[in-house]
C-alpha cells in the first residue's frame, strides 16, 4: 500500500496520482498543503525537510519526496516496457523527455503563467509579463509539436512516463483564458490524453481553490 501526502489539486501531486492510476496500485491519500495545511509540522518536515508536497511511503519504506524521483522509483519497481523500459538506452530515450518537460515546460508554465493568471488577483496582474512568459512557452511547446509530429506520444510510439511529465501541466494549459497558438498536433496528442480513465481522475481537477479573486 502506497501512503502519499498531498493535496490533489496540486499539479505536482496529480502527476504523482496519474502514474499511481496508470500502475493500479492501492493507496492512500492525505491532503496536505496550501489550504489544508499540514506541512509546516514536525512530522511532516521530518518525512521532507523542504515541506512540499507531494511525499510518498511505500509500505514501511523511507519517506521519498521531488516528484520525478518518486516517479521513477514507481516506474522502476512496479512499471514494464514500454512505460519504463529495463535496457538503459530505451529508458534513457524515455527518461530525457520526462526531465525535459519536467524542467522546461511545467516550469515555464506553472509560475510565471498558471501562477500569474489563476493565482493572482485580477487587479494585480500583469498582462506584459504574462504575455512574455507565453512566447517563452511557445519555443517549448514548438519542440513538443516537432517531437509529437514523430510518434504518438512524446518518446515514441507509446505511452510512457513522459507523457506524465509532459501531459499532467496539459489540462490546465488548455482550460485557462491565455493566448494560444494553433498546435494541431499538440491538441491531437492532448485529447488522446483525456481518454485516459487516470488521466481524467487524476489530473482533469478543479483548481478553484487555489483562484485568487481579490
Amino acid at each position: 500500500m502506497l501512503t502519499i501526502w498531498g493535496r490533489k489539486n496540486s499539479s505536482n501531486v496529480q502527476a504523482l496520482m496519474w502514474c499511481v492510476g496508470e500502475l493500479g496500485l492501492p493507496y492512500e491519500r492525505h491532503d496536505v498543503g496550501h489550504r489544508y495545511g499540514g506541512n509546516d509540522t514536525a512530522e511532516f518536515l521530518a518525512m521532507n525537510p523542504n515541506g512540499t508536497v507531494p511525499v510518498l511511503r511505500d509500505g514501511d519504506s523511507e519517506p521519498l519526496w521531488e516528484t520525478g524521483a518518486i516517479l521513477r522509483y514507481l516506474a522502476g519497481r512496479y512499471g514494464s516496457a514500454p512505460f519504463w523500459p529495463a535496457e538503459g538506452l530505451a529508458r534513457a530515450r524515455v527518461d530525457k523527455w520526462a526531465e525535459w518537460a519536467k524542467i522546461n515546460v511545467t516550469l515555464a508554465f506553472s509560475g510565471p503563467i498558471f501562477s500569474r493568471v489563476v493565482r493572482t488577483a485580477p487587479s494585480k496582474q500583469d498582462p506584459a509579463a504574462i504575455a512574455q512568459a507565453i512566447v517563452a512557452l511557445d519555443r517549448l511547446l514548438d519542440i513538443a509539436e516537432a517531437q509529437l509530429s514523430r510518434g504518438a506520444f512524446l518518446a515514441g510510439d507509446h505511452f510512457t512516463l513522459a507523457d506524465i511529465q509532459l501531459g499532467h501541466v496539459l489540462y490546465r494549459y488548455f482550460d485557462i483564458p491565455i493566448e494560444r497558438q494553433d498546435r494541431p498536433v499538440l491538441r491531437r496528442y492532448y485529447d488522446t490524453l483525456t481518454t485516459r480513465p487516470a488521466f481524467r481522475e487524476h489530473v482533469m481537477v478543479s483548481y478553484e481553490e487555489l483562484r485568487v479573486t481579490d
